[in-house]
């Protein structure tokens, strides 16, 4: 089946998480974009998805058919004249940041889950713009040390209800293998579906996403109010397989 445009979730669906985009991929998404606008959305702010995906992508890529929607869909580049361009970008404001940033560090001394005083691998809280994020073990943490801290997701969960019941009128959701979000009340991975849907004139329920977390609690379930088909992946290789089949290739071999 085809689709008028794909959207893609990038930690554990594009690439290993804070990890650069390998060759194979890179290529796989050139082609894509060679026939279909594909949409990269993640939790990571615009900064990120630059160093990790686009300066990584091959000169065949069709980059005017690419749309980024970095911090959970709160805001949107284009490629434009040679350029990324913001078409919007949702910035918390100073004390929308501040009142954030209370809460995350309350949460934190009632679930005594993270010590924001011990040694990370970089930042813990990180204002991000239009987002906010903490990570439990800092931004830059190695996979294999996030995997292990929070298997079953009860932490990360656990926290993220410590968040929330502090921040009624923002929208609080679980990001990556560590990770908590905090936007605006409603600016979150569906909203940024239903904007890409308006830039391309398109319903969401004729777009296909792509994600590793669609299941239940998930931070790409949002997504399934738009009506958006949907494909769970299970990380980059089966990602690989879906874009090949997309393509009409045979089996992936790479």
């Amino acid at each position: 089946m085809t689709y008028p445009a794909i959207v893609f979730d990038i930690d554990r669906t594009l690439t290993a998480s804070k990890e650069a985009i390998t060759p194979p991929m890179a290529e796989l998404i050139a082609q894509l974009s060679q026939t279909t606008p594909v949409a990269l959305i993640t939790g990571d702010s615009f900064t990120v998805i630059d160093a990790n995906v686009l300066s990584r992508l091959p000169a065949s890529t069709q980059f005017d058919k690419l749309y980024v929607l970095p911090t959970s869909g709160a805001a949107l580049y284009v490629f434009t004249d040679g350029s990324w361009t913001s078409r919007y970008a949702l910035n918390l404001d100073d004390e929308e940041v501040q009142h954030i940033d209370d809460a995350i560090r309350e949460a934190c001394a009632e679930t005594a889950l993270i010590d924001l005083a011990a040694p990370s691998y970089g930042e813990i809280i990180e204002h991000r713009g239009p987002q906010v994020t903490i990570s439990a073990l800092g931004q830059n943490a190695p996979i294999a040390l996030k995997d292990a801290w929070d298997p079953d997701h009860f932490k990360k969960r656990t926290l993220r209800d410590a968040i929330a019941k502090r921040l009624p009128n923002y929208d609080v959701k679980t990001g990556g293998a560590t990770s908590v979000d905090v936007t605006r009340a409603g600016i979150n991975k569906a909203y940024g579906v239903r904007a890409l849907a308006t830039l391309l004139h398109l319903e969401p329920r004729d777009m296909l996403y792509v994600g590793d977390a669609l299941y239940p609690g998930g931070n790409d379930e949002i997504v399934k109010e738009t009506g958006i088909v949907t494909r769970q992946v299970s990380g980059p290789d089966e990602t690989k397989q879906v874009i090949a089949d997309l393509l009409g290739n045979a089996p992936f071999r790479g």
